[in-house]
């Protein structure tokens, strides 16, 4: 999430020294793969117990975990333009009511991030019931899930080739068609789920891949950075549409793979107030323009130099504030009522 945050603050007047924030955006991808990894082990842990999946105990947990504070900034968007990062929308109000605000999207508008969440709804909407139908079915489920990375492969290159401008191709039709569907961003959630299969119902191949862990790592930060490679070019090329997100979407399911090993130390690092950051993590996604942009402007009325680290630090400092307000005030409540009416118990006995 810091990343994020690091990477929207440097689009909007906060940039950090030689634009490294720029490749902050991969944070979504490792959110994408951890929230592949944990949804699917807790949809699979019950079929691996031989009970049924709980549709409602699931979906009501979703709901409540998500949408709170999503209409409550979504409230804000609407009712209050003043605060809004840019004037004009990024979609219709009704879009955003039905999760489907990330189809035919363009950056540069206000609550654009909200893309990511649409990704996620649309994911678990259709998730539990293809478990359902995979799950007799393992050699199904492989096929499943390699047409639904080849296809984004091969749907990426159709889709670049069709936005070919005489520059490269349009970094306009590349926001609206290939990085914000859904369907050319499926890669890191199939991984993710794939790892927590693994884990589930092939424990043997899951020890051999954290085993691993201290000879993969380095390349996975090559893998990366190779990835991040292809998209610095002067113009936005086919190569970078079409390989950019699968390779960042493995690199970031290797290095999940390092995070969970017992052969590396990572597991075993505690970092002072990593788990609190952990859970704003969400309301600091939501908030965090509004909060950049009236940083932006508090700045620029106060003659602050927003390369300076004070104000970088201030930025982030601000969002996270922010962030806590709205944990506690929205979030915390409904997490509560969860708890209480929605425990996590997604199996029923067979």
């Amino acid at each position: 999430m810091v990343v994020v945050v690091i990477y929207h603050a440097g689009i909007m007047g906060f940039p950090l020294t030689g634009r490294v924030h720029r490749f902050g955006w991969i944070g979504v991808d490792l959110f994408f793969v951890l929230s592949g990894y944990l949804i699917g082990g807790q949809l699979l842990a019950p079929l691996m117990r031989g009970q049924r999946l709980n549709f409602g105990t699931f979906f009501a947990r979703r709901v409540l975990r998500i949408m709170p504070a999503y209409f409550v900034v979504l409230a804000i968007y609407f009712l209050l333009p003043s605060w809004r990062e840019y004037p004009e929308m990024s979609q219709p109000l009704w879009k955003f009511l039905l999760s489907v605000q990330n189809i035919a999207l363009h950056g540069g508008t206000a609550f654009s991030h909200a893309w990511s969440l649409a990704v996620e709804d649309q994911f678990y909407l259709v998730l539990p019931l293809l478990l359902l139908v995979l799950y007799p079915r393992p050699r199904a489920s492989v096929i499943i899930a390699c047409i639904i990375i080849f296809g984004g492969i091969a749907l990426r290159t159709i889709l670049a080739f069709q936005n070919l401008t005489e520059m490269g191709v349009s970094f306009r039709g590349f926001q609206a068609w290939i990085y914000y569907p859904t369907w050319t961003r499926l890669d890191p959630l199939v991984l993710g789920v794939a790892l927590a299969a693994i884990e589930k119902f092939r424990p043997s191949w899951w020890q051999g891949l954290t085993n691993l862990a201290p000879w993969i790592w380095l390349p996975t930060l090559g893998l990366i950075g190779y990835a991040l490679w292809l998209g610095e070019g002067e113009h936005l090329t086919i190569a970078a549409c079409v390989w950019q997100f699968p390779l960042v979407a493995v690199g970031m399911a290797a290095l999940l793979i390092c995070a969970v090993s017992p052969r590396l130390p990572l597991r075993r690092v505690a970092i002072p107030g990593a788990a609190f950051l952990a859970s704003i993590a969400y309301s600091a996604y939501l908030i965090q323009k509004f909060v950049i942009h009236a940083a932006g402007e508090f700045c620029a009325t106060h003659n602050i130099n927003p390369l300076s680290a004070p104000a970088l630090i201030g930025v982030e400092l601000c969002v996270y504030a922010a962030a806590t307000i709205l944990f506690f005030a929205v979030e915390r409540p409904f997490l509560q009522l969860r708890k209480r009416f929605a425990p996590r118990k997604y199996g029923n006995p067979i």
